[in-house]
């Protein structure tokens, strides 16, 4: 005689491992959120050694087999040019000190783009982009987003929009293997990012959305646009 499975038993051990799983998982995404959060406080004082987007680009080379060489230099907002502080914000946030981590109305000029087939701008605020490089990487998804929106008023409570500009300033990727202004200003003008001037510091952000892509030499065009924004703020 054959025996049947008792299937009361078995159903209460799945839902039991269900639910154990579930917690584990829920568990495990609270504490990735906590210990960055944690990471964003401290970085209120210390400066970040690196960033995911740095890790990203060494592990792709090595992937590759391409040669790199890493170029970053943390140093203080006194000592980047307010040009260059204002044409990166001209470029990438115009109302960075007005809003609180998220510029709603550059998103909902996306999203009508979006509907249109004509997206021809980004929407996200320089606060959603360092959380970005500091956390998350290049990719792009739902979830990545949604977790990214749960840190952004945290890095703008606990670090003050100056200095998350001074870190995004210093660890915003401006070529391959280029990170920061003091970087970017050496290799691109050899000269140092206290001294840039308006025209260098406008072509300088205006590789910022594509900077594995575009030359600051070949930013005409979009450099005038960005100086014409810094004219209209007084800069």
């Amino acid at each position: 005689m054959t025996a049947t499975p008792n299937t009361n038993t078995e159903t209460p051990l799945r839902t039991g491992f269900l639910r154990s799983f579930i917690r584990l998982l829920v568990f495990g995404v609270v504490f990735l959120w906590a210990l960055a959060a944690l990471i964003l406080v401290a970085a209120r004082w210390i400066d970040p050694p690196t960033t995911v987007v740095h890790m990203q680009r060494r592990l792709q080379t090595w992937i590759h087999h391409t040669p790199y060489r890493e170029r970053y230099k943390f140093i203080p907002l006194s000592q980047i040019s307010p040009d260059l502080q204002h044409a990166v914000i001209a470029a990438e946030d115009a109302h960075f000190y007005q809003h609180r981590g998220f510029d709603w109305h550059e998103m909902q000029i996306a999203a009508e783009d979006d509907l249109e087939g004509d997206r021809t701008r980004g929407a996200s605020t320089i606060t959603q982009q360092l959380v970005k490089n500091l956390f998350f990487g290049t990719g792009r998804s739902f979830l990545r987003k949604g977790a990214e929106a749960t840190l952004v008023p945290v890095a703008e409570l606990v670090l003050g929009k100056r200095r998350i500009l001074e870190i995004y300033l210093n660890v915003v990727e401006w070529g391959p293997g280029i990170y920061g202004g003091e970087s970017a200003c050496r290799y691109y003008d050899e000269t140092a990012a206290r001294n840039i001037g308006r025209q260098q510091a406008a072509r300088l952000a205006a590789i910022l959305p594509a900077p594995l892509k575009r030359r600051p030499e070949r930013m005409n065009h979009y450099s005038a646009i960005i100086l014409e924004r810094m004219g209209q703020k007084g800069w």
